[in-house]
């Protein structure tokens, strides 16, 4: 492969990522598939996890709304590849607008490609016609290739009739949103990938008292990870009580 004439840069362990795209972008570290509670969408992350190995379905259409998981997915993916032997890119189409369709040339020479949010070129004719022209070129090679989006193919926004012809290829997975007794589970998971422990009470008390999306507990539970850390406090309720007001800029009102 002519990773000089595809305007690609070798990353450690074989992710790919183009030498233009804003600083920054790549696979964070923590997007791992054991970092990600599948609850109900078990069936999507098993055939991920199959398509970076190199086996089952070699297009996936991942869709949902924001804050499900669609990106984690994705960069698992990458890194499941990789760690498997296989040359990876991770793709975020947000930052399109400030890059050129070359960014997808030579994409269909790597083993894996994960194209995340397809909405954003949604209306842009040369942006549709160049991952329509890489969907054929890896269908014509060895390659895989995985794309998520906010809505189904049909509703995805997309002009080009025949990149939704395409981006209706294979497998299509809608991500299913979890209940609280799942999103605990996942919260409970991410604190043990950071060597903490959250009871059960600590996570209900904080999922009674912040927002649903998962993003967003996830962020707070960054937060509570570094506040214990400096205060050496395991997650109580009285800990999170205080952390949380702590963020909310207010003192914890008595009994809640």
């Amino acid at each position: 492969m002519d990773l000089g004439a595809a305007g690609l840069v070798q990353k450690p362990a074989g992710f790919l990522m183009h030498p233009q795209l804003p600083l920054g972008i790549g696979l964070l570290d923590s997007a791992r598939f054991g970092s990600f509670y599948p609850g109900p969408n078990a069936e999507v992350v098993d055939s991920l996890k199959h398509c970076a190995g190199g086996a089952g379905e070699r297009f996936i259409y991942v869709c949902g709304d924001h804050g499900l998981g669609k990106s984690h997915l994705l960069q698992s993916a990458c890194h499941h590849a990789t760690q498997a032997g296989y040359a990876a890119a991770y793709l975020p189409l947000e930052h399109s607008a400030d890059m050129s369709t070359a960014w997808l040339d030579g994409l269909d020479e790597l083993d894996l490609v994960c194209i995340d949010d397809v909405q954003m070129i949604a209306g842009k004719r040369e942006w549709e016609l160049a991952l329509f022209n890489l969907y054929n070129r890896i269908r014509n090679g060895e390659g895989r290739l995985v794309v998520s989006g906010l809505q189904r193919p049909p509703n995805a926004g997309i002009e080009l009739p025949d990149l939704v012809s395409r981006l209706s290829w294979g497998l299509i997975y809608p991500l299913n949103v979890m209940n609280d007794e799942q999103r605990l589970i996942a919260l409970q998971m991410r604190a043990r990938v950071r060597g903490l422990d959250l009871p059960a009470e600590a996570g209900n008390y904080l999922l009674r008292r912040s927002s649903r999306d998962m993003p967003a507990l996830f962020s707070l539970m960054e937060q509570l990870d570094h506040a214990s850390l400096a205060a050496q406090r395991r997650l109580t309720i009285p800990f999170v009580k205080s952390v949380l007001a702590r963020i909310d800029g207010r003192k914890p009102a008595e009994g809640q």
